[in-house]
């Protein structure tokens, strides 16, 4: 098992985990604009707990998106320091990847589809299906509309999650009153999916680590009081 250190801001919330030693210390925080001022405290708080330092650890993982391009922004930028300052290997891990293996982990999930409210009438999203513990995405992320998304869903009992679900009238009809057991991504649950690449060497420099925004930063318009 790695030593490492996984942090994310791609939605509301915030969280940070560090692997060390076998043991896993975590923090996880809906903070909605407020990711800049308090991801740095908390990651110091997340190392002091595990008893380490960057020094000590075997690389450093990150939410790469999709979601918000502010979150995803700060995350890789923080990222980018810490690996510059540091010289660890970096990976990134899908955020939708993440609430899946959240969704496998904690709810035994053999299909999970997620989906974040994108905005402008939009979702990311994407199906992940159980291969030994570990969420496989089987339909591509992508940025669409709820009612493409919908049909992209097969028959199979699924697990939902994030954001999306709640937000646009097709998907809440598509749960047929199931719950949305995860909402939001969290850091340790990229820790599972980033040790293989860790492990294939797929890993990124601090020059050369690359966000996943899904849509064009052109099209972007931004809403009022959203990120």
């Amino acid at each position: 098992m790695m030593n490492l250190l996984a942090i994310d801001t791609a939605t509301e919330s915030l969280s940070v985990a560090v692997q060390f030693k076998q043991n896993v210390t975590h923090r996880f925080e809906l903070c909605p604009q407020q990711h800049s001022q308090k991801l740095l405290p908390m990651i110091d708080q997340v190392l002091k707990e595990a008893g380490t330092t960057l020094n000590e650890l075997d690389g450093l993982v990150f939410g790469r998106g999709p979601g918000s391009f502010t979150g995803v922004r700060i995350a890789t930028g923080m990222i980018q320091g810490l690996a510059l300052g540091s010289q660890l290997p970096v990976v990134g891990v899908s955020t939708l990847g993440a609430m899946a293996q959240q969704a496998i982990i904690e709810h035994q999930a053999d299909k999970v589809v997620t989906a974040i409210d994108a905005r402008m009438k939009e979702v990311y999203f994407a199906c992940f299906e159980a291969a030994d513990n570990r969420a496989k995405c089987t339909v591509t992320e992508q940025v669409c509309l709820p009612e493409n998304a919908v049909k992209m869903i097969d028959d199979k009992p699924f697990i939902a999650a994030g954001t999306g679900w709640q937000a646009y009238n097709e998907l809440v009809h598509k749960l047929d009153g199931q719950p949305v057991p995860v909402v939001y991504p969290q850091a340790r649950y990229m820790l599972a999916l980033a040790e293989p690449e860790f492990a294939a060497g797929r890993t990124f420099r601090a020059d050369t680590i690359e966000p996943v925004y899904l849509r064009d930063k052109v099209t972007w318009k931004k809403l009022p009081g959203r990120e």
